[in-house]
């Protein structure tokens, strides 16, 4: 019953929550914290909600578990230069909801894949919005792409690959 256009709740972005298109998994941050963040300050720097752990361990002076995917971003927070472009080499994602979707960010670069249909690759850096999947132009990015994914997936018997049900598929597994 959810109606995102009437909000505009991704702001002309694809997709909505539950989908990895940015409109799904872009969400802005907002940190105050006087005398140590500096006000005004807007940071384009991709983070993820892994890297939340971390972060606030350093932020509390504690040590963050050694066994995890997050970075700390304290330092974007915290500094006064300018901001890397990116703390990860890359993002993942994965979403399972009656099929499986995956995506990947590296760079400016976002690919997605949906299991049983064609890898889309989007530059975000001219198309936030994810409206034209330049795939067939960039075979070299989108091999890389596909290469890190299947490096970043770690099979688990609950969370199998699963294509887009058919209009014939009954919906039981």
């Amino acid at each position: 019953g959810a109606k995102p256009a009437f909000f505009d709740s991704t702001a002309g972005l694809r997709g909505r929550k539950g989908e990895l298109y940015e409109g799904g998994i872009r969400v802005p941050l907002i940190a105050f914290w006087p005398g140590k963040i500096p006000a005004g300050r807007v940071i384009e720097t991709p983070v993820a909600h892994w890297d939340y752990l971390p972060t606030l361990a350093e932020l509390a002076g504690a040590a963050a578990p050694r066994d995890i995917d997050g970075l700390s971003f304290a330092p974007l927070l915290l500094a006064d230069s300018p901001p890397p472009r990116s703390l990860h080499t890359y993002l993942y994602w994965e979403h399972h909801n009656g099929y499986s979707q995956q995506a990947i960010r590296l760079g400016d670069w976002k690919g997605i894949s949906t299991t049983g249909g064609p890898f889309e690759l989007y530059d975000l850096a001219g198309d936030p919005g994810e409206s034209r999947n330049v795939a067939a132009d960039h075979p070299d990015i989108l091999q890389k792409m596909l290469r890190l994914m299947k490096e970043a997936r770690t099979d688990h018997p609950a969370y199998p690959l699963k294509p887009v049900p058919s209009a014939n598929d009954s919906g039981k597994d």
